[in-house]
């Protein structure tokens, strides 16, 4: 199993070293040099593992430790010290640091850490998937917690994708009318709209509900390692591979794998993967013996795979095996209809994890999310609401609680009634931050990254 670690460091020189280190071990790594740009690179990406340093900008170690145990408690984080101060260690142990390494700090240490978290990650992963193919969980459709608006009256009842527009509607449309098929299918569409809901929607309203749903993004993993993930391996079929391990064609049999991203898999996988779908069957890395399997397959792709397959990228007979059914998921900027809805359930699911009574938006924040892009589509959107929720100290959503980018969105529309200086916006997010910092100019103009003179010349603009 491949990890995808996201480092958080001010010193230029350790981060390229824990780089060049971490990606020599074969990880996928995201560097950033302060607290802040790691919260945000979690909000919208994936990750398995924070190693990020005490002392930072912007926001330290410890604050950026309690929000990603809060936000994201599935990231494994460990803690970079410096001076050896086991007391701060301690510290970050107690609020839910999984490890923490000193500096000056030992890489082939910092290595056997995250190899420990891997071997953890991946027996958790298949004890998930031991449980799943015993206890099918109950599908989606029975959930309505997390699940965006749902459709009233629709073909297998209350639809968990908003369905307000045509053009999702046909998506809706498409999905009922395989329900009773067990045909391989192609998502289509940007990154953000929503491929992964729809894959589960359709493995759940299918013949296989009953049977494990297993997902991987093939974007993540080298090839070596996206093969041991997908064939499984046997035991010293390469260095590390101490024990066999089942792969997930052969976990998820009789089920579904969802493939993320297929577009970036290797040619090699891709010859592998289409022997699976017309033979069904496939050896280990590493194996001589067959082994049978009878998997379904879900594939999406944020990228023009037909332009792919004309220039000798992708396999073209994998694209027809793959590509029974092919469902196209529209970008957010293209069902307005949908805006509203997405928001309102999103404001629900935040305000009650935040515990705030606000209980909707104002009129102008309305116009102005229907008016926004969204080139990240309804992930953005989420995060919108969710930091919107953060910010607003009254009852409804203002557009003072929206980010910058939206506010700069209708400067770029030129709508001449939402024109403003740059002196206005410029004081208006610094009163904000000044806030924030509790009317303590010193640790507002660090969090801007100016100097408290720079702050006093923006406020008395």
């Amino acid at each position: 199993m491949s990890l995808k670690i996201l480092v958080a460091e001010d010193e230029e020189i350790t981060l390229k070293h824990l780089r060049h280190s971490l990606e020599k071990e074969g990880f996928a790594v995201t560097c950033v040099n302060n607290g802040a740009d790691a919260l945000d690179k979690l909000g919208g990406e994936e990750f398995d593992i924070l190693v990020a340093d005490i002392k930072m900008p912007k926001m330290d170690g410890i604050t950026l430790l309690e929000n990603v145990k809060e936000k994201y408690p599935g990231v494994e984080v460990i803690i970079i010290t410096g001076f050896g101060s086991i007391e701060s260690a301690v510290n970050a142990m107690k609020r839910g640091a999984t490890d923490y390494i000193t500096k000056p700090f030992n890489l082939d240490e910092l290595n056997l850490k995250i190899n420990k978290i891997r071997e953890k990650k991946t027996l958790e992963k298949e004890n998930l998937a031991l449980k799943a193919s015993l206890n099918p969980p109950s599908p989606p459709l029975a959930s309505a917690g997390d699940l965006p608006w749902r459709e009233k009256g629709g073909p297998w009842g209350d639809l968990p994708f908003v369905a307000k527009s045509k053009s999702v509607q046909r998506v809706v449309e498409i999905i009922a009318s395989i329900t009773g098929s067990d045909c391989n299918v192609l998502l289509t569409g940007e990154s953000g709209v929503g491929k992964g809901l729809v894959a589960k929607i359709v493995h759940y309203t299918g013949l296989r509900k009953d049977k494990p749903f297993l997902a991987i993004n093939c974007a993540i993993f080298t090839e070596e390692l996206l093969a041991s993930e997908l064939f499984g391996h046997e035991r010293g079929a390469f260095t590390g591979a101490v024990a066999t391990k089942q792969g997930l064609i052969e976990i998820a049999n009789k089920g579904t794998i969802f493939l993320d991203e297929i577009a970036e898999m290797p040619p090699n996988l891709q010859a592998k993967l289409l022997k699976v779908i017309e033979d069904k069957e496939f050896l280990r890395v590493g194996g001589t013996r067959t082994i049978k399997v009878d998997v379904r397959f879900i594939a999406a792709t944020n990228q023009n795979i037909k332009t792919l397959v004309s220039g000798g990228r992708f396999r073209e007979d994998l694209y027809y095996r793959l590509n029974v059914m092919d469902i196209y998921i529209p970008p957010l900027r293209e069902r307005k209809r949908d805006i509203l809805p997405l928001s309102e359930h999103f404001l629900e699911k935040h305000a009650r994890k935040s515990g705030k009574k606000i209980t909707g938006f104002a009129e102008e924040t309305i116009e102005m999310l229907m008016t926004y892009g969204f080139p990240g589509n309804v992930r953005e959107l989420e995060n919108i609401i969710e930091r919107a929720v953060i910010l607003e100290r009254t009852s409804t959503i203002t557009p003072e609680s929206l980010p910058q980018s939206i506010k700069l969105y209708q400067i770029e529309t030129i709508n001449p009634q939402n024109i403003r200086t740059l002196d206005e916006i410029d004081r208006e997010y610094a009163e904000k931050v000044l806030e924030f910092a509790e009317d303590n100019k010193s640790k507002a103009a660090e969090l801007l990254g100016i100097s408290r003179t720079s702050l006093w010349r923006i406020l008395k603009k």
